[in-house]
């Protein structure tokens, strides 16, 4: 049979110019992105294009560059397994040392050629007669055969639905999008969110503000964070001994499979992750009054456990309040709460989280027959194997719905899916197709499993609530057991899933 997906003349724009034709779009060049296009050059693929919305690489990384920011993944694994780098200072990335890398990775392996910067996405439409997408962006448009998604969970801040904050005449920032412009030094400023991002950024900035009120809905689990400047041995160990840096990410890597058994048994979890944060709380905390405000209601693993060394202590500090009264207005330059209490402030920084369940991108993509990625996850984000949506042919999501963990690094998921990519485009080439699209009851069976695994955890149990469920109370986020068994299910691309087409304008069949 010959081929003729890579051959059908790119269509024209209402010019009468040509639009740009690639074998691979992917969107994104944060972790995800960066990753899919390194290891499509390795590949010996080149016919890719790479869309970035900003004017650098780098995803989260790069938007987010509030005081304190870092990783709480060990750095080692919390990089590419096709690209360590031996030169981390310290056990846990910063965010400068790890945007630096992203960087380097993109120049080591020549991606920046690659990348199309300043192209936000507008829109992206399967044309089922052509077998390709037709992408949108704010820089041109292009067609592709495949599209890649690499824009993960992180990259949309979540604004709170506060009465009056619109109109607050202060700085008000979310910090995601920190204004180093504004000088906190002495001001009154109230921190509205207790994640991950105001554990670290709030222990940064509150010896210079002058009054720091930390508005607080849901404790945290705080366990102690072991971070250590990495010494002159380990240095020459990581450069000079082949395979020492492997064999420390793998050990690593397997080390954190151990959580995974204990967040999948609410009582061993009880007693152990629950323990150490109990523990780490009473020894930092002894006012009975704060400690008890600072004790969540949930077991430690329903929402994502947090660590830092300077958390507790910062709170302690005669110019912090932690407030557990809820917002109910912002009035002119007062927070005021359900307890009566207006506190005016100068600024009000937003530690508020992520779309992490409702991503803008299901809004900006149009699968077979018209139909928005958002109205197909009308009921709940769902995917095949985290990455492939019925309805929705050559699409490939990384870190999609359920690939988010609870115990180890993203990045050992986001290798596992740029695998299932690489396959999948393998067999494409193999059998000579123009399209794959996972059928509906191959990802209906592969969800109702992954529900199934996901009764009984600690994301389930005990009414736990978090930002990892959606509205129904469904959590399309959590990957709920080891990251193998992941790896294993999405090393090879079982077109028993999938519907195929082989040449442009022939009907898909069922695999």
């Amino acid at each position: 049979m010959t081929r003729t997906i890579n051959r059908v003349e790119p269509p024209a724009d209402g010019s009468g110019s040509r639009v740009p034709h690639f074998r691979v779009a992917v969107i994104g060049t944060g972790f995800s992105g960066l990753g899919m296009a390194i290891r499509l050059k390795q590949q010996g693929i080149d016919d890719f294009v790479v869309l970035e919305r900003a004017d650098e690489v780098g995803g989260t990384w790069r938007d987010n560059s509030y005081p304190g920011c870092a990783c709480d993944v060990m750095s080692l694994l919390y990089s590419f397994s096709f690209a360590q780098n031996p030169n981390w200072s310290t056990t846990f990335g910063k965010r400068d040392e790890v945007f630096a890398y992203l960087k380097e990775c993109t120049e080591k392996f020549g991606i920046r050629p690659h990348i199309r910067f300043r192209h936000a996405l507008v829109g992206a439409r399967w044309d089922d007669t052509e077998r390709r997408w037709h992408i949108e962006t704010s820089g041109g448009d292009f067609t592709a055969q495949v599209l890649v998604t690499g824009t993960g969970y992180l990259s949309d801040p979540v604004m709170p639905d506060i009465e009056g904050l619109e109109s607050f005449p202060g700085a008000k920032f979310h910090s995601a999008n920190w204004d180093h412009d504004f000088d906190l030094k002495g001001k009154r400023v109230a921190v509205i969110g207790t994640g991950a991002s105001a554990i670290q950024f709030v222990p940064k900035i509150q010896p210079e503000v002058g009054q720091l009120f930390v508005h607080q809905r849901t404790a945290p689990w705080v366990g102690p964070k072991n971070d250590k400047t990495t010494n002159k041995l380990q240095f020459a160990l990581r450069k000079n001994v082949p395979g020492y840096q492997r064999f420390r990410r793998g050990f690593n890597m397997w080390g954190r499979e151990i959580l995974a058994f204990m967040l999948a048994r609410p009582n061993v979890a009880a007693k152990t992750i629950t323990g150490m944060a109990e523990k780490n709380l009473k020894k930092q905390v002894k006012d009975p009054v704060l400690r008890a405000k600072l004790t969540p209601d949930y077991a430690a693993g329903c929402k994502r456990l947090l660590f830092s060394n300077t958390w507790y202590p910062a709170l302690q500090q005669p110019n912090v309040e932690l407030v557990t009264d809820s917002i109910v207005r912002v009035e002119g330059s007062s927070v005021v709460t359900a307890d009566g209490t207006s506190r005016e402030v100068d600024a009000i920084i937003l530690g508020t989280g992520f779309a992490a369940t409702n991503r803008p991108i299901a809004r900006q993509i149009w699968g077979r027959d018209g139909v928005q990625l958002a109205d197909a996850w009308g009921k709940g984000m769902s995917a095949y194997a985290g990455t492939t949506v019925a309805g929705f042919p050559n699409l490939f999501m990384l870190l999609g719905p359920n690939t988010t963990l609870g115990h180890s690094s993203q990045t050992v998921m986001i290798e596992a899916q740029i695998a299932h990519v690489l396959d999948a485009l393998k067999v494409m080439d193999k059998r000579e197709l123009a399209s794959v699209e996972v059928r509906e009851e191959a990802q209906d069976a592969y969800n109702t499993a992954l529900d199934a695994k996901l009764e009984g955890t600690v994301w389930t149990a005990g009414g736990c609530v978090s930002w990892y469920q959606d509205g129904s109370g469904r959590n399309p986020s959590i990957w709920p057991t080891y990251t193998w068994r992941f790896r294993k299910a999405t090393k090879k691309v079982d077109l028993g899933a999938y519907r195929i087409a082989t040449t442009v304008g022939l009907p898909v069949k069922s695999q």
